[in-house]
């Protein structure tokens, strides 16, 4: 393969992923052509085109594609696409083509990786640091799984002595890079459809945490046995860095930070949560042993604004509140939702929820169904299949996982009618979740909530 100056052009299969969107922003801020392919278009997709990435939407060997030259253009493909015209003529022509993940390593393999993996917090853990990151001043480099609020965008360079990656599991993905930092946040089963069960997917985890190369720069929340040695951060009981002392003022939520040598009272910020404080504890923790002081990352802290999905709250003049989160595994509405009748306890909470993939839905059933009985009233959209197909995974349905619901107040409903239905419905809360087209809902949400 040739070194990556060398290409000029870079084509994206599957460039509206949040991951491949982040490394298309970065060829292209360095000067390069950036196109691709994506099959849905979406907020995402529409920001690149204004960038000026060129992106088509259907499966046809163009004009464009057939005037690229394999010399000088490198194929950057995510493992989600199984079947595609146009990846089937980029091998077949013998162009260079690669898993997003490798050329995610090559990049960063000469800076100071700052690695997250989990199953579960890595997007708001690597955010947070990044944002910790620029409010430092250090030269840093990022790619996000999440667009920050703060920079509005899934990318940022500022240097790049650092790079701050989100380390995805998916395909084992991670084990392309070369962390020199590396945090692990959950090993809970999913993706199973790659890993098989559990215990394949900890060993995945077991090999990402082999990669760091000292024992002082892996930081494993406490629980989590990882098979090497490292260093451990909590919520509410010691560990080598920990938060306690978590209270609510004002809307604010306020918490101690401790090292294994002294404590700093009083972080503040605005983001709900136990397992968000968990979250900036390891991100402070990590910051601090770059040399950043308590004070920069204290203002730091306070001027977080979240991520987009990510606990997004709106706060109406009527009294109602809107909460969209991207959580789509049952661990993850379980944080959310407990989140929400942790400091609104009184009040009625309608859910909308999207599953996403037929196969993930097979496999948590009960957990989602778990998860769901903690709202007051339940509006299920249909199954999003991202990369699945509904033929092969007969009877998984969102009419099948429904049944498993024991709320009174229940229905399926299709994305389309969704708004709709929400409109009818009396509520205090209402919560958005699910990793698909669901944050279609969001603008129409807005609008009409704001002018209620």
């Amino acid at each position: 393969m040739n070194n990556l100056e060398t290409y000029q052009n870079f084509y994206f299969v599957g460039i509206g992923g949040i991951g491949m969107s982040a490394l298309a922003r970065y060829f292209h801020a360095s000067g390069k052509k950036v196109s691709g392919y994506d099959k849905t278009n979406t907020k995402l997709t529409q920001t690149l085109m204004k960038e000026g990435i060129d992106i088509v939407f259907e499966d046809v060997i163009d004009e464009k594609i057939t005037s690229l030259q394999k010399e000088n253009t490198l194929v950057i493909y995510t493992p989600a696409i199984k079947k595609l015209g146009i990846l089937d003529y980029f091998n077949e022509n013998q162009f260079e083509v690669l898993k997003r993940a490798k050329v995610l390593g090559l990049i960063t393999e000469n800076t100071d990786c700052i690695a997250v993996a989990g199953t579960h917090g890595k997007t708001t853990t690597s955010t947070l640091v990044s944002h910790l990151c620029k409010e430092a001043d250090l030269p840093f480099s990022c790619f996000l799984g999440g667009i920050s609020e703060n920079f509005k965008s899934n990318f940022l360079y500022n240097g790049s002595q650092y790079s701050v990656v989100e380390a995805d599991e998916y395909d084992r993905s991670f084990l392309n890079l070369s962390p020199d930092w590396a945090v692990i946040t959950s090993t809970d089963a999913d993706h199973l459809d790659i890993y098989g069960d559990k215990n394949t997917i900890e060993e995945g985890f077991r090999q990402f945490a082999a990669l760091v190369p000292k024992d002082k720069q892996l930081f494993v929340r406490k629980g989590i046995e990882i098979g090497r040695a490292h260093k451990t951060y909590a919520v509410n009981e010691e560990a080598d860095y920990y938060s306690d002392n978590l209270r609510m003022e004002h809307d604010k939520i306020y918490f101690d930070f401790h090292t294994q040598s002294e404590t700093i009272k009083d972080f503040v910020w605005d983001v709900p949560g136990i397992h968000n404080v968990e979250n900036a504890t390891v991100a402070i923790a990590i910051l601090h042993n770059l040399g950043v002081d308590f004070e920069t990352l204290k203002k730091a802290i306070a001027n977080f604004k979240g991520i987009k999905r990510r606990y997004t709250k709106h706060i109406y003049q009527n009294g109602k509140i809107y909460i969209d989160d991207y959580a789509h595994h049952p661990t993850e509405i379980n944080a959310v939702v407990g989140s929400i009748k942790t400091f609104y306890p009184d009040k009625k909470l309608l859910v909308v929820f999207q599953p996403h993939l037929f196969s993930r839905t097979r496999d948590f059933a009960d957990g989602f169904a778990e998860s769901l009985n903690n709202s007051d009233e339940l509006i299920l959209l249909d199954i999003y299949p991202a990369r699945e197909l509904q033929e092969n995974f007969e009877g998984i349905t969102s009419d099948w996982l429904l049944e498993k619901v024991t709320l009174d107040k229940k229905e399926i409903s299709s994305l389309n009618e969704a708004f709709n239905k929400i409109k009818e419905k009396e509520f205090d809360i209402l919560l958005t979740v699910g990793a698909g087209n669901i944050d279609t809902l969001y603008d129409p949400v807005c609008e009409w909530l704001g002018g209620k």
